[in-house]
This record gives C-alpha cells, sequence and structure tokens, in this order.
C-alpha cells in the first residue's frame, strides 16, 4: 500500500516572524527573515508562515514583497481581517491567507477565531481572497460550533489552535493534556468530514509535535516561535530537521498501523 493510500503526508509550514522580531530590537537588515526562511526550506519546510500585523513589530511590508519576489515554495500570509491587511494580500496573491484574531496588546496570538461573531465581517474579505485565487485559512480553537460557521463562510482551511494543549502538557497536566487532545482530534475529524483541509499550530515543541502529527486528518503544522527559540542554541537548520524527523517518525507509526 502506498504512503498516500495509507495517510496523508503531514507538511510542514515555518513561520519565521521571530528573526524579524530580532532584526527589529536593533533595527538594519540583520538577521534577514528571507535568508531564515530560506534556509527552513533547506532543511525541510514545505513553506513559509509569516505574519504582518497592523503594529509591523516584527515582519514588514518590505519583507512580504521580498517573500513573494524570491521564494519558490508557498507563502502562508497571517493577517487580520482589516481593509488594510486585504488590500496588502491581494496585491501580492499570497499562495494562502490565515485569518487570524489580532488585539494590539497582545504578545502573540490569543486564542481562535469567533467566526460567528464575526460572520459578515469574515465573509466579505474571504470572498475578495478567493475571488483573487487565494486560499483561506480561519485559525480557530477546536471547536465545532466554529467548523460549522468556518465552512458555512467559505473558508478552504481550518486551522485548529493547539496553544490549550501545549500549555497542560508544558504544566505536566496529565489529564489536561488527554483532553486537549481528544478535543483536538474530534475537531479534525469533524472538519474532515466537513470537507475542510485540516491544519494545527500554536506552541507547538519537540515534545508536544508527536501526538498531533499523529492525527491522520491533519495535512499541515505551522510552526514558528519555538524553531526559532531552538536555532539560538544548535542552529536553525538543526532545529527544522529535527522537527521535521519527529513529524516524519510520527506520522509513519500511524501509516504502520492503518496497514497492519
Amino acid at each position: 500500500m502506498s504512503q498516500s493510500a495509507k495517510t496523508p503526508l503531514l507538511r510542514l509550514g515555518v513561520n519565521i516572524d521571530h528573526v524579524a522580531t530580532i532584526r527589529n530590537a536593533r533595527g538594519g537588515r540583520h538577521p534577514d527573515p528571507l535568508r531564515a526562511a530560506e534556509l527552513a526550506v533547506e532543511a525541510g519546510a514545505d513553506g513559509i508562515t509569516a505574519h504582518l500585523r497592523e503594529d509591523r513589530r516584527h515582519i514588514s511590508d518590505d519583507d512580504i514583497a521580498r517573500f513573494m519576489e524570491t521564494l519558490s515554495c508557498p507563502l502562508n500570509l497571517e493577517m487580520a481581517a482589516t481593509d488594510e491587511m486585504l488590500a496588502i494580500a491581494l496585491r501580492h496573491k499570497p499562495h494562502a491567507c490565515c485569518i487570524v484574531p489580532e488585539h494590539r496588546q497582545e504578545l502573540t496570538t490569543e486564542g481562535g477565531l469567533d467566526v460567528a461573531g464575526n460572520f459578515e465581517r469574515l465573509s466579505a474579505v474571504i470572498d475578495r481572497l478567493r475571488q483573487a485565487g487565494i486560499r483561506v485559512s480561519l485559525f480557530i480553537d477546536p471547536d465545532n460550533g466554529q467548523i460549522e460557521q468556518s465552512h458555512k463562510i467559505g473558508a478552504d482551511i481550518v486551522e485548529l489552535h493547539t496553544g490549550s494543549y501545549c500549555e497542560a502538557a508544558l504544566d505536566r497536566q496529565g489529564d489536561g493534556r488527554r483532553r486537549e487532545l481528544a478535543k483536538i482530534e474530534q475537531s479534525a475529524n469533524y472538519a474532515a468530514e466537513a470537507g475542510l483541509e485540516v491544519h494545527a499550530g500554536h506552541g507547538l515543541t519537540f515534545d508536544t509535535v508527536g501526538a498531533i502529527a499523529q492525527i491522520p486528518q491533519i495535512i499541515e503544522l505551522n510552526i514558528g516561535h519555538f524553531l526559532i527559540g531552538e536555532g539560538i542554541f544548535g542552529g536553525l537548520h538543526s532545529s527544522i530537521r529535527r522537527m521535521r524527523a519527529l513529524m516524519d517518525n510520527a506520522r509513519a507509526e500511524i501509516s504502520g498501523s492503518l496497514s497492519a
């Protein structure tokens, strides 16, 4: 039986935002997020993710332009559903846009989108993006109600927020970890049955990626902050290669069990 017949291959999207965070701390051009993106692809990434925030705290408009001009792999542009970000996405036309909630004072994305509560605004943005040939992903909590609304609104993809699972694992909450993992597993299955492509991300580490990678409905993981942090100690190429290997090994395990 072929690999594709057993279970879908699992893609890795590497978010290089925090290379830009380090650059911006001092100004200038070093370290260059584009160089990090190219290195990530060499190390095994299937695509690059970048979040262009309203306050431009890390990735800049120039970064996005250079990514589109230079990268041969897909670019996933994370963005808020604002007129400004919509105009930028329509100008550059990345492979995909992942719409995320964004609050000016947050350190990182906190929780998933409330699709139902923002249905009208999100619908207008999604329609424009899809008309331009851009795939649309919605970053949501593992919740069936949000999945139903994501399907209804016309999203191509849902990216399930893995933050609560990773926090429970970090705090060594065995019951909490199992409970949060079960939510993700159930939501991934529910979304796939609805015809949505399923991705996942936020807070994943070497210790937590394996269980998520073994959920067969999930076909892409987006990981950034942890990989950049580990790159400080052992090199970015090494950290991505290790994450890629952990993902592939976990996927191979479920492929073997399905074919047994």
